[in-house]
């Protein structure tokens, strides 16, 4: 009776076993991707899923989005400027089956094709093109790397360069640059304004010209102007009368 006894123990507990190794409980973000004696029968989930022991073998494949940081590569530019660029690759997997029985380790295989990748989109644009149209390259970056990874069941979604960081020769460089810009902008302006100025003296002088009294009232707001409290300018009324002679001569 205790060898029965014992014998229903040991058969309970392999049919314990065998069902705990059976059954699954896979998330809503999760898939199971089933082997079966080595073939492959595709993706299962989410919920319970039921497997055979000892004969199917399972893969948990994340359907969320991963975020990827592409750690700092060092490029060259197309002219010939060196710099370090980082960047970030949002990307999730659309077909477990081709995740799992396309590519050993989807991760570590877009990391590694995201970094040559980054140096050699880099290496096809000049440093004002990098630094003026980012989101052109940002572009660029994510059809060739969804292109390249659509046979893996990888869909890249965003790809975002981070930092930029050049020599410090190019910063000083580009500095000098900007500093010379922007003193080209002021003579411009400088020069702008003297060019008005000169064309509404101008307009001043024909009509000064015309009523002479004019310049009288012009020569007393002058004193006006350039007197004050503290001043120790002293003027000395000049009568335009006495230059009538020569503006009459003239």
């Amino acid at each position: 009776m205790e060898f029965l006894t014992g014998s229903f123990f040991i058969f309970f507990l392999i049919i314990g076993t065998f069902l705990f190794m059976s059954i699954k409980i896979l998330n809503e973000y999760e898939r199971g991707v089933i082997f079966r004696l080595g073939r492959l029968q595709g993706a299962k989930g989410p919920g319970l899923i039921l497997l055979i022991p000892m004969i199917d073998k399972m893969f948990r494949v994340d359907l969320r989005t991963v975020t990827l940081d592409v750690p700092p590569q060092d490029a060259i530019t197309r002219d010939n400027v060196t710099v370090k660029v980082n960047a970030v690759v949002y990307f999730r997997v659309v077909d477990p089956n081709r995740a799992v029985a396309e590519v050993e380790n989807y991760l570590l295989a877009t990391s590694k094709l995201s970094q040559t990748t980054l140096r050699s989109v880099m290496g096809q644009v000049e440093l004002d093109e990098l630094l003026a149209s980012r989101e052109a390259i940002n572009q660029k970056l994510q059809t060739i790397l969804d292109a390249q990874t659509e046979p893996w069941g990888v869909k890249v979604a965003n790809v975002e360069v981070k930092q930029i960081d050049l020599p410090v020769e190019m910063q000083r460089a580009m500095a000098k640059q900007a500093e010379a810009e922007r003193e080209k902008r002021a003579k411009i302006i400088s020069a702008d304004a003297e060019l008005q100025a000169s064309k509404k003296l101008t307009e001043a002088a024909v009509v000064m010209s015309q009523n002479p009294v004019t310049l009288q009232l012009r020569y007393l707001q002058t004193m006006r102007e350039m007197s004050s409290e503290k001043t120790t300018v002293t003027f000395v009324p000049f009568p335009i009368d006495l230059m009538k002679a020569f503006l009459d001569r003239k």
